[in-house]
């Protein structure tokens, strides 16, 4: 199953002028980052190693001047970002899913180069709405920091999911369930007084002083005040 779908166009590697373009994409993004978010870190990630290492940091500072709407003078690290496809190759990356546990689909199709992939995934977080394209860009900017393999464990590095990657797909996948499930409590929707009762109960239990570790209570702590999150909203 096609969880999310970016499409690039890209000029030839041989082509003079370097040029780049966005398809057909799909990239859900509630709960942010949600699936939409992950496939774009992950694709930065994968190609972001064989982008020329003095272009990281303008790169950097493009994801943040999308992020905060600002118009982009063209060509952009040494490609121009364009509407249209004539004369472009066409490269699909895809999220998939198997189950409840996520894969990464990625076009390596001979000729594929790396830049016109990894602004294409810029470019694309900068059109999101404004609610989420925060989000979506810390995702995005995590996945330009991996050198690490070229597998699903890229997934694992931008969902920030830890080893719970299973539980990333659930929480993409059905969010009010996951948050239920997430604050142990049961169907149909419970009442604000609820949800904020037993937030407060799972707090406590969380916190360092209750022996766990420091990091464990912090990503336990982002869980939870996301799961409050979606059922305050819901």
């Amino acid at each position: 199953m096609v969880l999310a779908e970016l499409e690039v166009f890209q000029s030839r590697p041989i082509a003079p002028t370097r040029r780049v373009a966005l398809g057909s994409c799909t990239l859900p993004v509630s709960p942010a980052p949600g699936f939409g978010g992950i496939l774009l870190g992950a694709v930065a990630a994968a190609f972001v190693g064989r982008v020329d290492p003095d272009l990281h940091g303008d790169l950097e500072r493009l994801t943040h001047q999308l992020e905060l709407g600002h118009t982009i003078p063209q060509p952009r690290l040494r490609h121009r970002f364009q509407t249209d496809h004539v004369g472009l190759t066409r490269r699909i990356h895809r999220l998939t899913g198997d189950g409840e546990r996520m894969h990464l689909d990625l076009d390596l199709s001979e000729g594929t180069s790396p830049g016109p992939q990894v602004l294409a995934v810029v470019y694309a977080a900068g059109r999101l709405p404004i609610e989420s394209r925060g989000p979506v860009m810390r995702v995005v900017r995590r996945g330009l920091h991996w050198r690490g393999a070229l597998d699903d464990s890229i997934l694992t590095a931008v969902s920030g999911q830890g080893a719970g990657i299973v539980t990333a797909a659930a929480r993409y996948a059905d969010p009010e369930a996951w948050a239920l499930t997430v604050l142990g409590l049961a169907g149909p929707t419970p009442g604000r007084k609820d949800v904020q009762r037993r937030f407060r109960e799972l707090l406590r239990v969380a916190h360092p002083d209750h022996g766990g570790g420091e990091v464990e209570a912090a990503e336990r702590i982002a869980e939870l005040t996301e799961a409050r999150r979606i059922l305050l909203a819901s």
